[in-house]
């Protein structure tokens, strides 16, 4: 029998995978998806995994002070896992998010003893779908934050930290539960961490496999499109934003695009033939994997994230 865990930080990671053969079979397709559910870690998302990476790695290189502050933007799910890791660790933590993102993921970082900070949404933003506009004021407002309380800024979009841990874990993971099996890895792109260190890790393993980037249809800018239209669903990335400091020189074999109706229809039929509850990230992911599977990838295996839990979406029409 498995011992128990000194404190919750020692659970996060090491979440389950299982392959979506209903949904494959239902469409008639040829070939495996293999979902791992990071919806499972303590903060409900695959961002408890970049949140532990970065805080202990300023740890390691002194970078952040014994009870110094930590401030980060977020669209909610690194500021949760941020809460999880800073409150189990003795750091204040300010989370600063858009009025955009759903109330559910206000709620739960102020639970979890973070400050939380919301920033108004730019003029002609739509409440649930948060532009780049609106990224930038919230990154204004953290900047300030930083600054004044001398604390230490998370950078989830710069730091190392966030795709070294999925390199060390997300990757190797997800090779090992698909049996060495996996052709193909595809991520919708917030801040390009996990599709780095991902990538990354399953290439050092097999080479051969393929990296894909997701976007929304509209705002597939990493792929050289022009932004025609901001108006998505999908909270915690498609901001348009044509660069992408953590995915310099990482290996992409090809871009997708799905549009925010078939991402939260796909989130739907996951939670009805899967018994999957998860957010509309994760809809997309899937949804991305099943295109695959009609073309380059038919009849390959595919790996994709269960980003986060459909619990944080009950205020969004994802579920009504």
């Amino acid at each position: 029998m498995a011992s128990a865990a000194g404190s919750v930080l020692e659970v996060i990671g090491g979440t389950p995978s299982v392959w979506l053969d209903r949904m494959v079979a239902r469409r008639g397709l040829e070939g495996r998806i293999l979902a791992k559910l990071d919806y499972l870690n303590p903060g409900f998302s695959k961002k408890d995994r970049a949140a532990l990476g970065i805080i202990e790695a300023a740890e390691s290189d002194g970078s952040l002070a014994p009870g110094q502050t930590v401030v980060e933007l977020t669209s909610g799910n690194m500021g949760t896992g941020l809460a999880i890791v800073c409150g189990v660790k003795g750091y204040p933590f300010v989370a600063v998010m858009s009025r955009g993102n759903s109330v559910e993921r206000a709620r739960m970082m102020a639970a979890l003893g973070a400050e939380v900070v919301l920033v108004e949404q730019a003029p002609g933003s739509v409440p649930g779908e948060v532009s780049g506009a609106d990224l930038a004021l919230v990154e204004i407002e953290a900047r300030q934050i930083t600054a004044e309380r001398g604390a230490f800024r998370a950078d989830q979009f710069r730091h190392p930290g966030n795709p070294a841990a999925h390199a060390q874990t997300t990757g190797p993971e997800l090779w090992a539960e698909s049996g060495g099996k996996l052709t193909a890895f595809v991520d919708f792109a917030g801040s390009g961490g996990t599709y780095a260190g991902t990538i990354r890790a399953l290439k050092r393993v097999n080479p051969g496999l393929r990296g894909y980037v997701l976007e929304p249809a509209g705002a597939a800018v990493l792929s050289g499109q022009v932004a025609s239209d901001m108006a998505h669903p999908i909270q915690g990335g498609g901001y348009a934003m044509p660069e992408l400091d953590l995915m310099a020189d990482v290996p992409v074999d090809g871009y997708l695009q799905i549009g925010g109706d078939v991402a939260r229809d796909t989130a739907r039929a996951l939670a009805r033939e899967e018994g999957i509850f998860a957010g509309f990230s994760a809809g997309a992911n899937v949804a991305a994997a099943l295109e695959l599977l009609t073309g380059p990838e038919r009849g390959g295996c595919i790996g994709v994230i269960i980003c986060d839990s459909g619990l944080k979406y009950l205020s969004t029409d994802l579920w009504a």
